[in-house]
This record gives structure tokens, C-alpha cells and sequence, in this order.
């Protein structure tokens, strides 16, 4: 196949652009970092400014990569990280949070300014909640809407659009109000499988005027993922982004829905059902994929066409996994030297501590010893699944006096296992509802090395397997603009033709199969204990 599509994925720190042909091999690939601003009381925000800056920089750099000129692409597709942007008259950015900077008008969706908010929803009890496991999250929007009314009632009213991150980049690229059922249906709480909004549930949380307001400023066209918006990229999108007016552009992904599109269908859907896809970055997400729905507690879902079109998807993971281990590696006494010798021989932290684990034992497996007298529950910004408790904060037992290298690679691997033994929680409350799982798809920046793949399925008692891609959400999101282009008659035949498996991770057995059961039992017990604290405070 002669065509080439465009991937744009928008992380927490980062724009990135891949351009792949038609059987999902990567062309060319670039990336432009975004800012993160930070305040007290967990807040976050970014700019949808900076953010389409960065992200036609990228996409220009990525078609220079690979040799390719503007006609050469027949389409486009875009994930991002599930955050709120808020537009006034005209498309115009208004400020979100204390800064007053109309410029930062993204509330991220690591932000947990609307905890209180959410917590008042959760107690209300509205039917809607049984559609995300029961709980909602601060990290979903309506919280974080309500409390836009309530903290900023001006910014609310003037607000003409509120998106989250990628249809925001699909109405930038094409003009089209049109929201995608990924977003809408994940976090939004749009009923997908109704074509529908609840009103009673905006009426019962107190955001009835956007009920009253016929949903105008949160969407009222709601399309699968994939689907060709508008008349493809404007003229003005078109020379910023360095392609074709008219390029056909389809409805977006939040991010790790993508990384879920880029792998779980290699080779055909038919093992779909038993498959997890498991994107590990910043926070970690899963989903699972099912012809019916599965209603699970505390497991977001179960969401109708929100990922693979007319099949409902269940998704969990961990608020925290890259930002987990970061934190956690950055109070160590040994973590300035180990940082200075990454910097040095230019590779990250986590990639010379897996080196530098195997190269101590000889096999990845065994590595899980050097975790010594370290266990580590890795939920520094909350529990997302299965118990949905955004208060519940990190455990790190073993610490003594040791200050080296040694030492930190110990930590570095009992916090791989600990998010191991997270993930197998929610494998485990699925299987209790009826989804199995079988095998692992992993994707994301920090699910790359063979130590993680291996200790992720020694720790949940599952085959892993990496995709052959290096950047499988990327290639998620060109599946989408191959689907839009015409190319693919529908979204499980592009996946099948695009993407592929490469490794495969075996768990463990025997004497290393017992430790693992050991110390997830102990992780339980550490688990029920931070859960405990964090209700008594």
C-alpha cells in the first residue's frame, strides 16, 4: 500500500508526530516537549497554544524525516491526555486556575483540584456512576467543570467550547465541533451506547445549565474514533501542520486508548477479548475489550465504541507509574550521582537501573531478588482502579541506611513489581466480574526495556508482549487517519494490516513463581493499610 498517514500524540510532557505507511511501519518520527505548570494543591495546567504550536513543529519535523512531501500523506488521526481546555469568544484561551494567565487554560488530567467535587458526586449516587465503576474521578471532567463554576463562575460563563485535549486538536485541524465517543464517553460521562447525555445526572451535581444550554458547549456531535470530520484539514490548519488542505482528519483518542488500537489487534481481533492492553508512561492505563458489557467496581466502564468501534471497553490502571517511579527514585541518597551518569552516557534513569539490575543477576526474572527487603506500594497520586480512591498515598517498607547505586536499583525493581502487583489487582477484579485475561500488550516509553515486560509478567502471573512498533501509540493514532482516508473499510481491519508483535514475556515458574505470590500477599496487606490512613486523615 502506497499511502502514508500522520499520528499526532500529545503526552503529559510532549508533542510527537509519525508518519507510517500503510502496513504501519514508522517512516519518521519527531517530538517537542510542552510545559507543565505546577501549583500548590495538585494543580496542573498546560496550554492549548503551545500545545498546536508544538504539535505542527513536530509534524513538519516527522514528514522532513521521513523524506515525504505534504501530498504524500492521505490522513491524520490525534490522541491526547484526557485534560479540560476552556475557550472563549472566538476560540480565545481563559485562564483556569490562580495564575490568572489566560495562556495556561488546560486543567490537566493529573490535576486533583476537584477532589471534593468528585467525592459530592460520588455521594450522590447517580445511575450515570455505574458506567464508571462506580466512582467518578478527579481526573474526569465534570468534577473539574463543577469546580470551574464554583471556584471561577466567570470563567464558566464566558466559556464558549470546553473540549478535552483532543478534540480540541481535531476542531484546531478541521473546524468541526464534533466529539469523539472515546472522550466523551470515558470522561465526560456521555452514554454511548443511548447516543446520549443524562441531564438528570448534570441537573443532580449542579451543572444543570449545561444540561438547559442543550449540551452546546460540550457536545451535541458525538462520532466514533476514526471518523472523517468536517472537510479534512482547513488552509490555515493545513499550512501550519506542512500538508494538504482538505487531508482527511478522523476523530481522536485520549492517549493510551491509542497505544490500545496500536496493539491489541496485531494479526486479527480474534483474541481481543483476552487481551489487555497495558500503556505504561507517566500514569498507566488498561483496557480490556469486550462484545458485552461488563460492569466492574472500581474499573472505569464499561464504555460503549470508545475505543474500537461497537465493542465496549473496560479501563483501569494507576494514576502514578512513570511519575511514581520518578518520585520515588528522587528522594534515594543516590539518586544526583545516578542521574548525572544517565545524563552521561544519554540514557535515562529507569534504562541504566534495568542495565544495571540484569547485569547483576544475568536474567531478567532473577532481578526480582535484588528487591531485597524493599515493597513498595507505588500510589503517590492515588488509587485509579480497582478501589477508585484518589486519597490513597505510597508505602515504601525496607528503607535502611544504605546510600549507593546498589541500592537504588533494589528500590527501582521492588517499585517495578509493586506496580506489577497494582496491575494483577485489577486482572484480578476483572476475572471476579468475568473479563479474563490471558496476555498483555504493553506499549508507552516506560513499558520499552525486556526487565519491565518481564517483571510486569512475573508479577501478574501473564504472558507479555511487546509490539514490533517502537511507537505503538503513534501508530494507534495513524490507524485512525487510515480509517478516516478510506484506506480501511473499518477500524479492526486497519489494525490488523498495521500493526504486529515482535517479543514475548513468559511469567515465571517454580521457586520465583512462590516469592512473587509472597510478596504480592504482603503488597495486599500494605495496599488495605494506605487505603486505611488515607480514610483516617
Amino acid at each position: 500500500m502506497a499511502y502514508h498517514f500522520l499520528g499526532i500524540d500529545v503526552g503529559t510532557g510532549s508533542a510527537r508526530a509519525g508518519v507510517f505507511d500503510g502496513d504501519g511501519r514508522l517512516a519518521g518520527v519527531a517530538s517537542r516537549p510542552i510545559t507543565l505548570f505546577r501549583e500548590a494543591g495538585e494543580i496542573f495546567e498546560q496550554s492549548s497554544d503551545e500545545i498546536w504550536a508544538a504539535v505542527c513543529a513536530a509534524s513538519r519535523e516527522a514528514l522532513a524525516a521521513a523524506g515525504l512531501g505534504a501530498g504524500d500523506i492521505a490522513g491524520m488521526g490525534v490522541d491526547a491526555t484526557c485534560s479540560l481546555v476552556v475557550l472563549g469568544p472566538g476560540g480565545q484561551p481563559l485562564a483556569v486556575g490562580p495564575s490568572e494567565d489566560p495562556a495556561r487554560n488546560i486543567i490537566v488530567w493529573m490535576d486533583h483540584r476537584a477532589t471534593d467535587q468528585a467525592n459530592r458526586i460520588n455521594a450522590a449516587g447517580h445511575p450515570v456512576l455505574d458506567y464508571v465503576g462506580g466512582r467518578i474521578s478527579p481526573e474526569m471532567e465534570t468534577p473539574k467543570l463543577l469546580w470551574l463554576l464554583e471556584y471561577r463562575p466567570e470563567t464558566f460563563a464566558r466559556a464558549w467550547q470546553f473540549f478535552d485535549l483532543a478534540d480540541y486538536l481535531t476542531w484546531r485541524a478541521t473546524g468541526s465541533l464534533a466529539r469523539s465517543s472515546c472522550t466523551l464517553t470515558c470522561k465526560w460521562t456521555y452514554l454511548a451506547h443511548q447516543h446520549a447525555w443524562d441531564p438528570t445526572y448534570f441537573e443532580q451535581v449542579g451543572l444543570g445549565t449545561l444540561a438547559d444550554e442543550g449540551f452546546a458547549r460540550i457536545g451535541t456531535e458525538v462520532v466514533a474514533p476514526g471518523a472523517a470530520l468536517g472537510n479534512g484539514l482547513t488552509e490555515a490548519a493545513a499550512a501550519d501542520l506542512g500538508l494538504q488542505a482538505g487531508t482527511p482528519v478522523g476523530a481522536g483518542l485520549i492517549d493510551a486508548h491509542a497505544g490500545g488500537i496500536g496493539t491489541v489487534g496485531a494479526g486479527g481481533v480474534d483474541d481481543i477479548d483476552s487481551t489487555m492492553a497495558y500503556v505504561f508512561g507517566t500514569s498507566s492505563c488498561t483496557m480490556t475489550t469486550t462484545a458485552e458489557p461488563v460492569m466492574v467496581p472500581g474499573v472505569w466502564g464499561p464504555y460503549h465504541s470508545a475505543m474500537v468501534p461497537g465493542l465496549w471497553l473496560n479501563e483501569g490502571g494507576q494514576s502514578a507509574a512513570g511519575a511514581a517511579i520518578e518520585r520515588l527514585l528522587s528522594g534515594h541518597p543516590a539518586y544526583e550521582v545516578a542521574s548525572a551518569e544517565a545524563r552521561q552516557s544519554g540514557h535515562s534513569l529507569p534504562d541504566i537501573l534495568a542495565r544495571a539490575a540484569v547485569s547483576r543477576v544475568g536474567q531478567a526474572s532473577e532481578a526480582t531478588r535484588l528487591a531485597s527487603t524493599y515493597h513498595v506500594v507505588p500510589e503517590v497520586l492515588g488509587n485509579r482502579a480497582p478501589f477508585a480512591d484518589p486519597n490513597t498515598r505510597a508505602i515504601v517498607l525496607g528503607i535502611g541506611l544504605e546510600a549507593d547505586i546498589d541500592d537504588l536499583v533494589s528500590l527501582y525493581v521492588a517499585a517495578i513489581c509493586g506496580l506489577a502487583y497494582g496491575l494483577r489487582q485489577i486482572i484480578e477484579a476483572q476475572a471476579a466480574a468475568g473479563i479474563m485475561t490471558r496476555q498483555i500488550v504493553v506499549s508507552g516509553g516506560a513499558a520499552r526495556g525486556d526487565l519491565v515486560r518481564q517483571l510486569l509478567a512475573d508479577g501478574t502471573g501473564c504472558t507479555v508482549i511487546g509490539p514490533e512498533t517502537e511507537e505503538p501509540v503513534l501508530l494507534g493514532a495513524a490507524i485512525l487517519g487510515a480509517v478516516a482516508s478510506g484506506a480501511f473499510d473499518d477500524m479492526t481491519g486497519a489494525m490488523a494490516r498495521m500493526s504486529r508483535n515482535a517479543a514475548v514475556y513468559k511469567p515465571a515458574t517454580g521457586a520465583l513463581r512462590h516469592w512473587h505470590e509472597n510478596r504480592f500477599d504482603l503488597y495486599q496487606r500494605l495496599h488495605a493499610l494506605a487505603r486505611e490512613a488515607a480514610a483516617g486523615t
